[in-house]
Parts: structure tokens; sequence; C-alpha cells
């Protein structure tokens, strides 16, 4: 009977699975790796701005609360940006001639909204209210960072879908009183969480929140 199969065949068979598995392996290491990295994530990277707007100066330096501009966090799930005549309340008497501030001056002469690039932007898939956080408690600082120490505003957090899953399975540690939410510095409750975890169980009491409904898909992606 002729042989069909020589010797060596079932030896490179073998090796051609080997080389298939550690391809996918690697495949698998190398998306992975990406999905986590900061090239992946962008944390840290600085967006480029038509204004190089500065929230160390304006928040730490001038004490200027997150409202001022993003005048909608509280109300709608926007926070909004702000708009040239916020900008110009203060610049049409200081830094007039700036040169940093030639958008912005141009914008209101020629009445042409000032384009702004989302630093931390969320995929179109996924939903997010930002008036439902504020109003229960969530501080702007765990998501956004120190802002008040960014000179030039980067992304703080990852905002993966398991990031944002760890805090709806367990509000309550990430819970702050509402009328605090833009204060920047918890150190204080960060180095004591047990003196502060009563208020966390008592506004997911007050308010009925159900960490089990958080997890549920629908509520991000609609």
């Amino acid at each position: 009977m002729a042989q069909i199969f020589t010797a060596s065949a079932d030896t490179r068979l073998r090796a051609s699975l080997l080389a298939v598995f550690l391809c996918m392996f690697l495949i698998v290491l190398v998306v992975g790796g990406y999905a986590d990295s900061s090239y992946g994530t962008l944390v840290g990277w600085v967006q480029d701005q038509s204004v190089p707007f500065s929230h160390e100066h304006h928040v730490a330096g001038l004490g200027i609360d997150c409202r001022y501009c993003h005048t909608s966090v509280e109300t709608s799930a926007r926070a909004g940006l702000p708009a040239t005549h916020t900008c110009m309340s203060c610049h049409s008497q200081i830094w007039t001639g700036a040169a940093m501030l030639a958008p912005v001056r141009h914008s209101l002469a020629a009445d042409v909204p000032l384009h702004w690039n989302r630093v931390s932007r969320l995929p179109d898939y996924v939903y997010f209210n930002h008036s439902i956080h504020i109003t229960r408690g969530v501080p702007c600082v765990t998501c956004h960072g120190r802002v008040d120490q960014m000179p030039l505003m980067t992304r703080a957090e990852p905002f993966q879908m398991q990031w944002c899953l760890n805090c709806h399975r367990n509000p309550g540690p990430n819970l702050r009183p509402p009328a605090e939410v833009t204060r920047m510095d918890w150190s204080d409750w960060d180095a004591h969480p047990d003196l502060h975890k009563d208020f966390g169980e008592l506004v997911v009491k007050t308010y009925g929140i159900e960490p089990a409904k958080l997890t549920q898909c629908n509520i991000c992606h609609r």
C-alpha cells in the first residue's frame, strides 16, 4: 500500500497548530495591551484647543467654580461648554490684547462659536447623564481628576466599561455632599473612609439607589 503522508507530516501539523495558537495569543495580547495603554485610553494626553485654556489658573488661581463655565451640568445630560460671552465677561476687561485670546475676540466679533475639542468624550453608544451624577453627589474630580492642577486639560480616567461598573456596583464610597461636588481636594475623606462610610450608605438609601439596576445594560446603552 502506498504511503499517503510522509513521516514528518505529523510534526508539521503540530508545528502549524502551535504557530496559529501563538499568533492568536499575540494578537489578543497586543489588542488587550493597547486597550489598557495610554494610547488606547488617552489618559494623560492633551487635546489641541482653539485657546490654551488653563484650568489650573482659572480654578486654583482665581477660584472660579466649575458651574460658571459648565452651566448645564446640574440640569442636563451634558455639562455644556462655555459660550464666548462667558469668556468675554472677564476678558473684555482684562488681558484684552493677549495674542492667545485672539480666537475668543474673533468669535465674539464674527458671532461664530468657539470650537472646543472634547477631552473626556465617551463613545456614541454610551449614554451618560451629568445631572443625575451631580445631584446624587458624585464630585467632578471623580471622573475629571484634579483639573485645578492641570495647566492644559487632560483625560484623568480611562472611561472603560469596567471602570464605570466598579462604581455602579458599589456607589456609596464615591458619594459626597451634593453642595460640594465641585470641590477638588477630598483628601480628608480619602484618608478616613470609615468615618464617612455611613454618609454613602445614607445617600444610597435616601435616593433609592439600587446597584443591581445600575449594572443593567440599558442604563448606559440605550
